[in-house]
């Protein structure tokens, strides 16, 4: 960083608040390297000084979080600069890029957001405050709209305009829709149409830091206030709605957890985590837990209720997962370059990618395999209630589908350690782990 970002560091890191919050985990543990450690890089000549950060065990991002991610990711934006602008200090930025999860534990990741804020200066990130949090929590709040597919197609979030354009008249006797939706969009076609500087003529009309703080008071009301009602979904009540389902029940909880304190892992992935069931018990042996379902209901009720500092819920479609995006593709990361799982729960999934996605079971396999990481896998029979609902309405072409397909599949990536029929009787669990040369340790 240059010598100006330096001093502001500096400056932040002295403050009490940013120490509190740093213990709380709510502010990413940063040091500043020492000179004698400096001398050791090539740095260019306007560099005065390195930050080094704690390491995010796994990168998700807005398009994958739940509405109580997303609100909690906008109530730590306000805090921070609710607390910064008593200093003189004010955030540049306000994208929830800036916020990762550790677990369910929201941390601001941004330090070189914050910088001096001059004295008459507006809030030049509300705006974009707005585009990326605040306009997809009000749209799922209040007109139920899934705002991940929105943002993941959107990368510099929603406008003003657009915003409007999913609402009713009616809406806008809703909190925040008029002050900071429809006078938005006003002023937006108008400085369009004028080729105005919205921040000049604020600038210039002497804006007072107490507009700013009494802005950012009503803000965070606003958000504490939005709240969602996840419906109940076919999933959200998966594991007592259907008989076969309770009954196999004790008899996977035992597999998983044996298999999971075989050892301990620093990452482990659950795909199609459903209710968190068995996330809950891969984390007890592991240093970060991945929990992945594309039903928003059952990741938002994860996110609630996991009393768990290292399960981190995800809304992600595993038949069509969170692409590279960005410029050139670098900006955002897909799914499979953030991190390798030491161990895979995929557990009432298969079937679903292989009838419901139409993905050729073998692909799924080579899929998984491409991790190289131990793999617990739950394989239901065509005669299982719920591959008979799956294939209810389609013709039956999946004559990979089988047991002895499967376990083919899996033979030319894994060894099959272990494998158990459920109570059902139309439903196997295996454990298998990779037989990849090289990636095999002696401790799996």
């Amino acid at each position: 960083m240059d010598a100006e970002a330096l001093a502001v560091w500096r400056c932040l890191s002295a403050q009490p608040f940013v120490q509190q919050m740093i213990s709380r985990c709510q502010i990413v543990t940063t040091r500043e390297v020492s000179d004698k450690e400096c001398a050791a890089f090539q740095l260019p000549p306007s560099a005065a000084g390195i930050l080094e950060h704690s390491r995010i065990p796994f990168i998700s991002y807005p398009y994958e979080w739940s509405f109580a991610m997303l609100r909690e990711a906008a109530l730590l934006h306000l805090r921070l600069l609710a607390e910064s602008i008593r200093v003189g200090l004010i955030l540049k930025d306000a994208s929830p890029y800036n916020v990762q999860f550790s677990g369910k534990q929201p941390v601001f990741i941004d330090i070189g957001s914050f910088t001096a804020h001059a004295p008459g200066e507006p809030w030049l990130a509300y705006r974009q405050f707005c585009e990326l949090m605040l306009y997809p929590l009000l749209l799922q709040a209040y007109r139920g709209v899934h705002f991940q597919p929105i943002l993941r197609g959107e990368l510099e979030g929603i406008s003003a305009r657009h915003f409007m354009q999913w609402l009713r008249w009616r809406d806008l006797l809703r909190p925040g829709v008029f002050t900071h939706g429809l006078l938005q969009a006003t002023l937006e076609q108008q400085t369009q149409a004028l080729s105005t500087s919205t921040v000049r003529d604020l600038e210039a009309s002497g804006f007072k830091t107490s507009l700013i703080e009494r802005l950012v008071r009503k803000l965070t009301r606003l958000v504490e206030r939005l709240q969602w009602s996840s419906p109940q979904t076919q999933w959200t009540n998966y594991d007592d709605s259907l008989p076969h389902v309770a009954e196999d029940r004790q008899a996977k909880t035992e597999f998983v957890r044996k298999v999971c304190h075989s050892r301990s892992r620093d990452l482990v992935w659950d795909l199609g985590c459903n209710d968190g069931r068995y996330s809950l018990i891969a984390r007890e042996f592991a240093a970060t837990v991945v929990a992945m379902d594309k039903d928003h209901a059952c990741i938002e009720q994860l996110y609630r209720a996991a009393d768990s500092p290292n399960v981190l819920p995800l809304c992600i479609d595993l038949a069509n997962p969170s692409p590279a995006m960005g410029w050139r593709g670098r900006e955002r990361k897909r799914l499979e370059d953030r991190g390798r799982p030491q161990l895979i729960l995929c557990l009432g999934l298969i079937h679903h990618l292989v009838i419901a996605a139409n993905v050729p079971l073998a692909e799924v396999v080579d899929w998984l395999a491409s991790f190289a990481a131990e793999l617990l896998l739950e394989f239901p029979s065509k005669r299982d209630p719920m591959v008979r609902a799956l294939l209810r309405n389609k013709r039956d072409q999946y004559d990979d589908y089988s047991r002895e397909h499967l376990e083919a599949e899996l033979r030319r990536h894994f060894d099959i350690r272990l494998s158990a029929p459920l109570p059902s009787a139309e439903r196997t669990l295996y454990h298998a782990v990779p037989v990849i040369p090289h990636l095999v340790r002696d401790d799996v």
